[in-house]
């Protein structure tokens, strides 16, 4: 409005605009001389304008994928810890900018009819107290795994991951054009020598049939890792039978058996393939951009299950708070 004043002023008048605008000439002039002189500005004002500018490059710093809460939560951790989720929201919205939202994904695994699968040694339980650290004695599993798919200009492309359930750090991925066992075997393969080769640990999959393979099967024998897999979903019929029975909406769309591997798919989705790009070309092209956002994800990323810190300084954090206080460097 005052740019529109400004711009018409000279041929109209001030007073003349004002009459037909909802604002004020006193105001028009008060907004002119705290503009000319900042010093003027209100103490909100002023503060408004340095924390819309930490806002903003935070937010730009993420990619422009953070939204309110982890904004807020990185002013907090950086320099201000009183500050008002409320303060953040109303300074973004005069900005105008917001963050990704994060729509439902689609089941993308199927199980061969007749195919023999491992027993659930998980049963939804996704928590563990150190990384790689799980014992098969104790119901949860410290490795998650599922992939998800992309549709391209040139097919279709394909992107596994491998997650520690400890902190949600992915230390195994792979894109490919092809949805097959070697797809899912490299992204295994990675997890494995980026966490030392464990031994006597879950790794937890659906019941697709690329992770109930031999080859992969063999793998995780191999390796030590001993296998778990969940269902694939539930069928029309059991729904319908759950809710004849009367049974409540909670228990008909229970929580998913490889929920934190499909949480990873979905942000995986919203923060990279459908906010980045329109139309990807192909496998190179969502490649490029799946190693920036793993990396920034794994080191960057805050995250509410560890107290809005990413991955891997969730993971040092319990690396030092296990060091004697007498040995701290």
């Amino acid at each position: 409005m005052v740019k529109f004043i400004d711009d018409e002023k000279k041929k109209y008048g001030v007073e003349s605009i004002c009459r037909i605008l909802p604002i004020a000439p006193s105001t028009y002039y008060r907004i002119k001389d705290e503009q000319e002189n900042p010093e003027k500005q209100s103490r909100r004002k002023q503060s408004d304008k340095h924390l819309m500018a930490q806002i903003k490059q935070i937010w730009q710093a993420s990619g422009c994928r953070y939204g309110i809460r982890k904004v807020w939560h990185k002013l907090k951790q950086d320099c201000m810890p009183k500050l008002g989720r409320c303060t953040v929201e109303r300074l973004m919205k005069q900005l105008g900018i917001q963050g990704v939202w994060r729509g439902k994904g689609k089941i993308t695994t199927k199980q061969r009819p007749g195919q023999q699968s491992p027993d659930d040694l998980v049963k939804r339980n996704f928590s563990a107290d150190a990384p790689n650290k799980k014992r098969l004695l104790r119901s949860s599993a410290p490795q998650v795994a599922d992939f998800t798919y992309i549709k391209t200009k040139s097919g279709w492309v394909y992107t596994a991951f491998v997650i520690d359930v400890f902190k949600r750090v992915i230390v195994g991925w792979k894109v490919s054009n092809h949805m097959d066992t070697q797809l899912v075997l490299d992204a295994l393969n990675q997890a494995l020598d980026a966490r030392g080769r464990p031994s006597g640990v879950i790794h937890h999959s659906d019941k697709g049939s690329q992770y109930l393979s031999i080859k992969y099967g063999e793998r995780l024998k191999q390796s030590g890792l001993a296998a778990s897999v969940g269902t694939t979903g539930d069928s029309t019929s059991g729904i319908a039978l759950r809710l004849a029975l009367g049974q409540s909406s909670a228990s008909l769309f229970p929580r998913s058996d490889n929920a934190l591997a499909e949480s990873v798919n979905g942000l995986y989705k919203a923060e990279v393939i459908d906010y980045l790009k329109q139309e990807w070309d192909g496998v190179n092209d969502v490649a490029l951009a799946t190693l920036d956002w793993v990396h920034w994800y794994n080191h960057e990323r805050l995250h509410s299950t560890n107290g809005y810190v990413s991955p891997v300084d969730a993971e040092n954090i319990y690396y030092c708070s296990l060091i004697p206080s007498g040995y701290a460097a």
